[in-house]
């Protein structure tokens, strides 16, 4: 069986095509949108196709790439990109197929094409100087590939543009099976001059750095040619610019029928040390900085694995739609992690997505957290508390143009009585807290967003 991998940003007008494409290749009984936090509808069109989405942890193809790896569910795995329509029907089995018959452990594509400059220019002639015995591959930065998980995912996965040559050196440095597979005839975007300046740059940085005959003075300066993306702001969808009310969804125990944080301490065994953490630190930020700690070597895949373990409320996708019909911008705040807030996100279609920032490096958690500046007090703000989600909901408002009193607040803890008190309407969901029901304008205590239903109509 079959994973097809596609990462993608901004390409809502070609990711459906991309996704049926794969799924009408037999043997592919999987499909996964790695979404690297587009702006446009792009994680609508790939689920609409079928797709399973998930967000990356790091913005770039090789982070997306990694991602995908330990979230696919079978041993083969074929990467397409996401803004091509002219790939033959047969693509992936023409790339999956030696892997399938066993006859190789990886798969690189050439096809006829438009331009290959950079391909011509830099990376076939520092291979053949620094790779002599290295096979004269004819494109080898093709980013169609095929490849077995368990040997990707020992991988290192580059940044930028750098990181399909990466994979094919690391590949042929371990001894795998390769093979080259003509896919026929694809069309794609041409670069402008600029990009083809930054790719060969960034090309070239990895050859050299990979090269065994590489010097650590004469290439030093190399190591820092790529440039870094800043973080993208969440995902604002084109249609919503008009909309004129805001709901927001709290995470923990409100969408979720149970704690995320209390659920991982659970199964990775770390209950006693978040206790202590919880009942001995009163600074909100130093508290989380030592909740996150905790989830230090765990990699993505094992944190989606989790939440998806916890039971989700009755009749959550059915509001969420029933809130978008009238006129609602629907978002999910939590002072969880934003990479389990955006699989939910993608996941029910929630607007938006906000969470602190859990770092990864090369998929695994570092221990380390960013707390966004929206949850810190500013300009716009409705209260005085220095950390608050109340700012996340002023910081939202401001976005849209939404008056705080044409806003929904849905959650359950004493970290959610400011915003529920705050918003337009306030609802306490299922909480055992008797001051945040004191302070809301409804109190819902079962389990069933069907309740919130007379709220919106």
């Amino acid at each position: 069986m079959i994973t097809v991998i596609i990462p993608a940003l901004n390409e809502e007008k070609t990711v459906a095509h991309v996704v049926r494409l794969a799924f009408n290749s037999p043997h592919v009984t999987e499909v996964i949108v790695v979404d690297d936090k587009s702006l446009d509808n792009t994680v609508e069109e790939a689920k609409k196709a079928g797709a399973t989405v998930i967000t990356s942890t790091k913005l770039g193809k090789g982070a997306s790439m990694k991602d995908g790896v330990l979230c696919a569910g079978n041993e083969v795995l074929v990467f397409l990109d996401a803004d091509i329509t002219t790939y033959p029907e047969d693509v992936i089995t023409l790339l999956a197929s030696p892997l399938l018959n066993d006859n190789m452990d990886f798969c690189k594509s050439y096809f006829s094409r438009q331009a290959g400059r950079v391909t011509e220019l830099v990376a076939k002639p520092l291979l053949s100087i620094l790779y002599p015995a290295f096979p004269a591959f004819i494109q080898p930065l093709s980013g169609m590939i095929a490849g077995r998980k368990s040997l990707l995912r020992k991988l290192d996965f580059e940044e930028g543009y750098g990181v399909d040559i990466g994979i094919l050196i690391d590949m042929y440095q371990s001894g795998a099976r390769i093979e080259e597979v003509c896919i026929g005839h694809i069309e794609n975007k041409m670069q402008s001059l600029e990009q083809l300046g930054k790719m060969s740059r960034e090309v070239a940085a990895v050859i050299l750095r990979k090269s065994k005959n590489s010097g650590e003075n004469n290439y030093e300066t190399l190591e820092h040619i790529q440039l870094i993306r800043e973080q993208m702001e969440f995902a604002i969808r084109e249609t919503s610019r008009n909309l004129r009310k805001v709901a927001i969804f709290d995470m923990d125990n409100t969408l979720l029928r149970a704690s995320f944080i209390h659920t991982a301490a659970n199964a990775f065994g770390f209950k006693k040390e978040l206790l202590d953490i919880q009942t001995t630190q009163n600074n909100p930020f130093i508290r989380t900085k030592q909740i996150a700690r905790l989830l230090k070597g765990r990699d993505f895949s094992e944190l989606i694995r989790l939440a998806e373990s916890i039971p989700v409320t009755l009749y959550t996708e059915k509001i969420i739609g029933t809130l978008k019909e009238n006129g609602f911008v629907v978002g999910l705040v939590s002072d969880s992690y934003d990479c389990i807030t955006n699989h939910f996100k993608n996941k029910f279609g929630f607007d938006f997505s906000l969470g602190n920032e859990l770092e990864f490096s090369k998929s695994v958690a570092t221990g380390e957290v960013k707390i966004p500046s929206f949850y810190l007090s500013h300009e716009h703000s409705a209260c005085t508390h220095e950390y608050c989600k109340t700012h996340a909901l002023t910081h939202i408002c401001k976005r849209f143009e939404v008056p705080l009193s044409d806003t929904l607040a849905i959650g359950d803890s004493e970290n959610d009585i400011c915003i529920i008190k705050k918003a337009g309407i306030g609802v306490s969901f299922c909480s055992g807290n008797s001051l945040l029901d004191a302070v809301a304008d409804v109190v819902i205590k079962e389990p069933d967003f069907k309740l919130l239903q007379p709220l919106i109509e």
